[in-house]
């Protein structure tokens, strides 16, 4: 998550200077063919390229709706989690009649589930953009815990050996780990030391973890339809590769030096429609590691800080800092 005011300029271009130089490239070729070797047939009406255009900024305007919607609602079960958690954390604080570490190992498990939910979001998917070049280039000023610290040293932190050893035996660990709580819950049950209407609590409050893990998994699992995408990208380098076509008769109207003004405009239009078709593909996937993903790390962080400081721990994990105003 970007945390500063806006991106600047020069990061944008650097970002998009790829498609810029195609761009280009697309904008000289036509031109010095119409120019130099003077070759006017290859001048187009301008009406039905404009119709293109429109056609592919309508299915840009689209894209980028829907992709945010993926975002924001990445962004609000998130919040339900933050808030579920510290609704957790106060029930098993007073409902578990039990003694202080059974109380911390409960409420360790649950930052070990947090660990282990953000590191499989993070998991790559073949329809994620994180491999592409300019991801990787911008990647550079920012880093991603998840890809960078191992899955076994951060749960080590918050459950047992033994416990280790069961949960990373499966693929769903995150999964595991709320078993293993309700499994704790249901042993104190029979114990006496929960009673059967704060165990069906309890249990709720399991449940409704599990949905938000749901929710956090199907927008993982299931990409921006790849039929929209396609069609987005295909109307976009359509038009861009039209445009200078079109732009050659409207130039030269103005006189036969105006044919090389053909060049920089075709380049500024095709770099909008290429930039927000980019903007869209950077957030389609909220869980991917890219610049504008969920802040996951950074909001299990405030959890795990805010529950200890429930069972009255004084000694607290630092808060997680943007790092070139990359809060992941």
């Amino acid at each position: 998550m970007h945390t500063g005011k806006q991106y600047r300029l020069l990061e944008f271009l650097m970002w998009t200077r790829r498609d810029i130089y195609v761009v280009l490239i697309l904008s000289i070729i036509p031109t010095v063919i119409y120019e130099v070797f003077h070759f006017k047939w290859v001048a187009l009406p301008w009406v039905p390229i404009a119709m293109v255009g429109t056609a592919a900024a309508f299915i840009i305007g689209f894209k980028n709706t829907q992709t945010y919607n993926r975002l924001w609602e990445a962004r609000q079960i998130w919040g339900a989690i933050v808030n579920q958690s510290r609704s957790f954390g106060m029930m098993t604080r007073d409902f578990v009649d039990a003694d202080a570490e059974t109380i911390r190992q409960i409420i360790y498990r649950h930052f070990a589930w947090l660990t282990a939910l953000r590191f499989q979001l993070r998991e790559k998917r073949a329809w994620e953009n994180s491999d592409k070049p300019h991801f990787k280039e911008y990647r550079k000023i920012y880093r991603v815990p998840e890809w960078e610290d191992k899955l076994e040293d951060e749960l080590s932190l918050y459950v047992s050996d033994e416990e280790l050893k069961k949960v990373l035996t499966h693929k769903n660990r995150a999964t595991q780990l709320i078993a293993l709580q309700s499994a704790q819950f249901k042993k104190l049950k029979g114990e006496g030391k929960i009673s059967g209407l704060e165990y069906i609590e309890l249990e709720l409050m399991l449940s409704n973890l599990y949905e938000q893990q749901g929710k956090c998994e199907r927008i993982k699992n299931f990409p921006y339809p790849r039929q929209f995408a396609s069609l987005t990208l295909f109307f976009v380098w359509l038009f861009v590769g039209l445009l200078p076509f079109g732009m050659l008769n409207e130039f030269a109207k103005l006189g036969e030096i105006y044919v090389w003004y053909t060049i920089p405009f075709s380049v500024f239009v095709g770099w909008i429609f290429t930039t927000m078709d980019k903007v869209g593909e950077a957030t389609e996937n909220p869980f991917e590691g890219g610049a504008n993903d969920i802040p996951m790390a950074s909001m299990s962080r405030t959890i795990e800080i805010d529950m200890r400081e429930m069972i009255g721990e004084t000694e607290l994990p630092a808060g997680i800092a943007a790092v070139n105003k990359i809060l992941m």
